[in-house]
């Protein structure tokens, strides 16, 4: 079976080093495994604004019908 050296690597440290592994364990605790507050999801779900599909660019301003068109200056007739 293929293993990339990569892989090989990691599980070779891994082995040499066995304080990495419980050092992870006690990151993940720290930063991701913790009790999630259901009421306090609920209201940021409810407060999210909906965007629209392509964020990068604003949606151009529906033109007003009453105004004239801009003068251009480099055009000529």
């Amino acid at each position: 079976m293929y293993e990339s050296e990569f892989s090989r690597f990691i599980r070779e440290y891994k082995e040499s080093h066995p304080q990495v592994v419980e050092l992870q364990r006690k990151n993940r605790a720290t930063w991701w495994d913790r009790p999630q507050d259901l009421e306090t999801w609920r209201e940021r779900s409810e407060a999210t604004v909906p965007q629209p599909a392509y964020v990068y660019f604003p949606l151009p301003k529906p033109r007003d019908e009453e105004a004239p068109p801009p003068d251009n200056p480099t055009r000529s007739p």
